[in-house]
């Protein structure tokens, strides 16, 4: 849904964003930006490559600070935050999956998936045990003990996702998790993604250009250009044969 500039916050574990807008380098990324996320719910933003996907999520988790616009996550000003105080909500809250797995490369695969669990002080036992248990769910629990330079970049991508998914986070973000992956991998990843997102009632804010991949969300919010696709109007441009030309704009 898009919030209505009046709108106040709401008083729930959902997260919730206005007016956002984030350049560059002095080039818009994002243009008044708005939406809201419900407690478990699956929401795809969609568009192209360059419309502005990525830059929103970052925003949203706290990477990123918005130039202009809030930021809320169960009623705490995300936007407002020190960088400390954010740094603590992505390793408590938040979890991360992006189109390349960022993995740690001297430790093993189990070792990358349980290192969020002990950062949050979870004993050794507990954080192998859960590692272990999601590497399985991931297919990649034969690799278990190898380090990222031995594995083909589908199983290191497995193990990022593992290790997002074992901190059973209240806001997974997942930025074209896929890419890297072949349609029958990338099928097979998003039911264990989807699955485990409905079964431990995970927000899940994900990226994608794929419409078969934003069809398996509850709903999609369409980005052009760093804005609402649809809210964006014709621009005066003129395209060839005199014809206006379809670019975007506010």
């Amino acid at each position: 849904m898009v919030v209505p500039p009046d709108t106040a916050p709401p008083d729930n574990d959902a997260l919730w964003a206005r007016s956002l807008h984030h350049s560059h380098e002095g080039s818009p990324a994002l243009v008044d930006v708005s939406l809201a996320v419900r407690e478990g719910e699956i929401l795809a933003v969609t568009g192209p490559r360059g419309s502005g996907k990525t830059t929103l999520l970052n925003c949203l988790c706290g990477h990123l600070l918005p130039d202009d616009g809030e930021v809320w996550f169960n009623s705490v000003p995300v936007h407002t935050l020190g960088t400390l105080a954010r740094e603590r909500l992505r390793r408590d809250r938040f979890a991360w999956i992006s189109s390349s797995p960022d993995l740690v490369p001297e430790l093993t695969a189990w070792e990358n998936t349980a290192l969020p669990l002990l950062l949050r002080g979870e004993s050794h036992r507990t954080a192998k045990a859960t590692a272990m248990e999601w590497l399985d769910r991931l297919d990649v629990g034969a690799v278990t003990r190898r380090r990222p330079a031995t594995l083909l970049q589908a199983e290191r991508q497995r193990v990022a996702i593992a290790r997002a998914l074992a901190t059973t986070p209240s806001v997974l973000f997942a930025d074209e998790p896929t890419a890297p992956l072949h349609r029958a991998d990338a099928a097979q990843v998003l039911r264990t993604l989807m699955t485990a997102a409905r079964s431990h009632s995970l927000t899940v804010v994900l990226a994608t250009h794929d419409p078969e991949v934003a069809a398996l969300a509850d709903r999609a919010v369409p980005l052009l250009d760093g804005r609402h696709a649809a809210t964006a109007t014709l621009s005066g441009a003129v395209g060839p044969e005199g014809r206006p030309a379809c670019s975007l704009s506010a």
